[in-house]
């Protein structure tokens, strides 16, 4: 995965020639001042990259044209020091590819009450230029966010920054195929979706891999590769009894480390940053990919189990938004609910595949019968996740467009043994209750796998979204099932108006 920080923002600052050279001057100069103190701080996990004050139409088309062509800048981020007329921005805004943010703010906190004169306002008209700027997007419908309040406040940063990371995710999809092994489940509605439709809409490259080609490259693995690897899982992980020396045990373990081998080396061939299984195609392997899969989820891949590329590729847009915050994202299913009452919740797992990144404790390896894809019995990492607050989120194809589905959760503490269910799993309770929070979710379409991202919250997802220009809908606190369904109505003829 591309460091966050090897992308670039461009930094565009909006006036016009009409103040005068020296007005222009301390234009450039705050905005360089201003720049400077934004690329240094942690909050904004991308590079800023200053650009000329953009005076006129002919220069703002270049700076557009220039942006489009340079494969590091994930977006652009535009403020207006002074009164910039919007209509010199037109071609340049209908030219641009990348994502937007509107940095709506001023150079100076407060007003100099006792010195402010005429040649201040002339020169800080932020609240004057960023309406006029902001009017344009408008006028165009244009997809963009908008961040408001003086740029120094962490509040402020916090936001960009989170924006900066949901573009980062879309130049990373662009780049990073989804690898399919294999077709979807057989018979299963929501893992489907038009991928022309997928590539059109979000830049993803959908394509398929025989199995065969990852049982050749099981086969070629040798054994003390796979034992090598096993070493890693010791010293990364906890064994169950019997996995350490020589049996079926041993064997299982060191069956899936030849399956991560090739399986990785498959991956980093495609360049790919995203793949799918089937537990219905798996001629030529021995067990399902679990442990494996989880080892690649945990080092940034995006997966979906059943060939469901959709979520495949929402995991690896959420990898790459969380790069180096805590709490971890996974691919999750819905399994069962708990409905005692004032303790209702649910319960996630998935037959193997939950990531590491989201374990409260050190995960452990072990060895059981699956019981579905007719297979030898596959080693797993068992954990529960850790407590606190996360995210639920989905995409679906509604056939003419997607829309993406985000519940605020907050995960629980397992606090019942189960014995006899040994694959890792989380337990949480959905807002505003379980009961709301199914209702929406089954209202909106959406599916039983998703992303469960303790890492994030919903507006890293809304902020994808917009830059995607598709339709988000939150569940939260506050949704009532009658308003919940209106929106949805609402959505539909927004969304379905042709007006994208």
């Amino acid at each position: 995965m591309k460091a966050l920080k090897d992308y670039e923002f461009w930094f565009i600052v909006g006036s016009q020639d009409l103040y005068g050279e020296e007005t222009l001057r301390q234009a450039a100069a705050n905005a360089r001042i201003m720049a400077e103190d934004l690329a240094a701080d942690p909050l904004l996990p991308g590079k800023l990259v200053l650009k000329p004050v953009a005076i006129t139409p002919a220069l703002i088309r270049r700076l557009f044209a220039e942006a489009n062509a340079a494969e590091d800048c994930a977006g652009i981020i535009t403020w207006m020091h002074t009164f910039s007329p919007s209509k010199m921005w037109i071609q340049g805004l209908a030219a641009n590819k990348k994502p937007l943010l509107h940095l709506h703010t001023q150079f100076n906190r407060d007003i100099p009450w006792a010195s402010i004169d005429m040649d201040f306002m002339n020169l800080n008209q932020s609240a004057h230029g960023d309406r006029e700027h902001g009017h344009i997007f408008a006028r165009m419908r244009l997809p963009r966010t908008v961040v408001a309040g003086y740029w120094k406040d962490p509040a402020v940063r916090r936001r960009t920054g989170v924006w900066m990371r949901a573009a980062c995710a879309r130049m990373d999809g662009i780049v990073s195929p989804v690898m399919r092994l294999g077709d979807n489940m057989r018979e299963v509605a929501v893992t489907e979706g038009d991928k022309v439709a997928a590539q059109i809409k979000f830049g993803w490259q959908i394509n398929t891999w025989g199995i065969g080609d990852l049982a050749a490259g099981y086969n070629a693995v040798s054994v003390a590769a796979a034992e090598n690897l096993a070493r890693e899982y010791a010293g990364r992980y906890e064994f169950a009894a019997g996995l350490a020396a020589s049996g079926a045990g041993r064997t299982a373990v060191l069956e899936q480390a030849r399956i991560e081998l090739a399986l990785t080396e498959m991956l980093r061939a495609e360049n790919a940053g995203a793949f799918t299984t089937t537990f219905q195609d798996l001629h030529g392997l021995p067990q399902l990919p679990g442990l494996a899969v989880q080892r690649l989820m945990e080092q940034g891949y995006g997966f979906g189990a059943e060939g469901d590329w959709k979520q495949a590729m929402l995991l690896r847009a959420a990898k790459v938004m969380a790069a180096g915050l805590p709490g971890g994202v996974s691919f999750m299913e819905d399994y069962t609910y708990h409905f005692e009452p004032g303790k209702e919740a649910a319960l996630g797992a998935h037959m193997l595949e939950v990531c590491p990144s989201i374990a409260a404790g050190k995960p452990r390896v072990e060895v059981h019968p699956l019981g579905i894809g007719g297979k030898a019995d596959p080693a797993r990492l068992v954990f529960d996740g850790a407590p606190g607050p996360a995210v639920l989120a989905t995409l679906i194809s509604l056939g003419d467009r997607f829309r993406m589905i985000v519940n605020e959760v907050e995960g629980i503490a397992i606090e019942n043994a189960m014995p006899r269910l040994p694959v890792a799993r989380a337990l949480w309770r959905p807002k505003p209750s379980l009961a709301g929070a199914a209702e929406a979710w089954i209202l909106a379409g959406g599916t039983h796998h998703a992303v469960y991202a303790p890492a994030l919250s919903a507006e890293y997802f809304r902020d994808w979204a917009e830059i995607m220009d598709i339709e988000c809908v939150l569940i939260d606190g506050n949704t009532e099932s009658g308003r919940f369904a209106d929106e949805l109505r609402r959505n539909e003829a927004y969304w379905s108006s042709g007006r994208r």
